[in-house]
């Protein structure tokens, strides 16, 4: 049976022109315990039958310990999507939104998290569940080999969590961010393209000690599974993968 949470939004922050970040606290006592890179369904008032109204978002913020009752989203809007227009255009602070218990296994382990270098490899908000993962991984102290994010995006005006990943690469020196632009300003003066020239520059040979994690939109993973495997030779257990959520 699933469990069900009842929330609010607390707070809505434009961060990018067509993203939004979302907190939403438990209703009561309530606190929440789940897994870095996990997603929660919302039932939203969308439409009349419940499979219609569900929408899966991952999770951006990371688990506390002890648990907490604060949930950050971070959703990028959809253009067909009637989902993220109920979120942008009508949902406001102190909106009401029931949730499904966390769910989804695009998670690391503690084991693969100290073995491992870990490269995630995302666009948009797909970057949601790294936040997640890289955040936990610093929170807990865990010992880990190298955080390598690599974040695609269009433009300057797309960029995620920007400041919050820089402070984090002068901070931990084994911890590298690094941005790649599609369509950027002729002042840009970071990488330009596809994220996929990052990761096949930055690892041509890549070990069984180098992990893939990635996410975003179909085409972009499906072209990078690819490239893993046709061109990096990299065994299919190096590779993870989810859709935005």
């Amino acid at each position: 049976m699933w469990k069900w949470y009842n929330s609010k939004i607390i707070k809505i922050e434009s961060i990018a022109p067509t993203t939004k970040r979302f907190w939403l606290q438990i209703e009561g006592d309530e606190t929440l315990d789940f897994k870095a890179g996990q997603f929660v369904t919302m039932d939203l008032p969308i439409a009349e039958k419940r499979l219609k109204r569900w929408r899966s978002y991952s999770i951006a913020s990371a688990p506390s310990h002890p648990a907490s009752n604060v949930l950050e989203f971070c959703i990028v809007r959809a253009e067909a999507g009637a989902g993220t227009r109920y979120l942008f255009d009508e949902a406001a602070v102190d909106t009401n939104i029931r949730f499904k218990a966390p769910d989804g296994n695009f998670i690391l382990t503690d084991a693969r998290i100290a073995e491992k270098n870990l490269v995630f490899i995302c666009t948009g908000t797909g970057v949601a569940p790294f936040r997640s993962m890289i955040h936990d991984i610093l929170q807990r102290g865990l010992p880990y080999q190298n955080l390598h994010l690599i974040f695609g995006t269009r433009t300057e005006a797309g960029i995620l969590y920007q400041k919050e990943f820089e402070d984090l690469q002068s901070k931990y020196p084994n911890f590298k961010y690094e941005v790649v632009l599609s369509r950027p300003q002729p002042t840009w003066n970071g990488r330009r393209g596809y994220v996929h020239a990052a990761y096949m520059e930055a690892y041509p040979n890549p070990t069984a000690e180098t992990d893939f994690w990635i996410c975003g939109w179909s085409k972009m993973i499906d072209e990078a599974v690819e490239h893993l495997l046709l061109d990096l030779k990299c065994a299919k257990s190096q590779i993870h993968y989810e859709l935005y959520g």
